[in-house]
């Protein structure tokens, strides 16, 4: 990694300036990830000790998450696997892709699900060394 700050969820600031834009238009989410090693799930946890990789608990979550969202009308835009970094640092991202929502209440609807927070969340929360998530304008 680049040696800068990690970043894991949204700063208080960068979700109200989400919430201020508009909430009635489709919009795309880019996701950047660099997974841990090994993920680190809480004693108790089901998976707690089971030696799972970053890459394999954010996969969980990628498939809880979007289960829980095809109703809404979101669904992955765009994903291919990484081959090499042209321009910038080497490593600084294992995984890149792109949800599309057809509006902001459908993201907000996620995150406040209380299924997500139970059984997709801990996995991503397990698996994640930073990330970055960026809104775009749907098209």
């Amino acid at each position: 990694m680049s040696g800068g700050e990690v970043y894991i969820d949204p700063s208080r600031e960068n979700f109200e300036v989400f919430k201020s834009l508009p909430r009635d238009t489709p919009l795309h989410m880019l996701n950047l990830i660099k997974f841990r090693d090994l993920a680190e799930y809480p004693e108790g946890h089901p998976n707690h000790g089971k030696g799972l990789t970053g890459r394999e608990a954010y996969a969980i979550y990628k498939d809880a998450f979007q289960a829980l969202v095809k109703d809404s009308g979101a669904a992955m835009v765009w994903q291919a696997p990484m081959e090499c970094v042209v321009t910038g640092p080497q490593g600084e991202w294992d995984e890149a892709f792109v949800m599309g929502y057809p509006n902001a209440g459908a993201f907000f609807a996620m995150v406040k699900d209380e299924v997500y927070a139970r059984e997709a969340l801990p996995h991503r929360t397990a698996a994640v060394a930073d990330s970055r998530l960026i809104r775009f304008r749907g098209a």
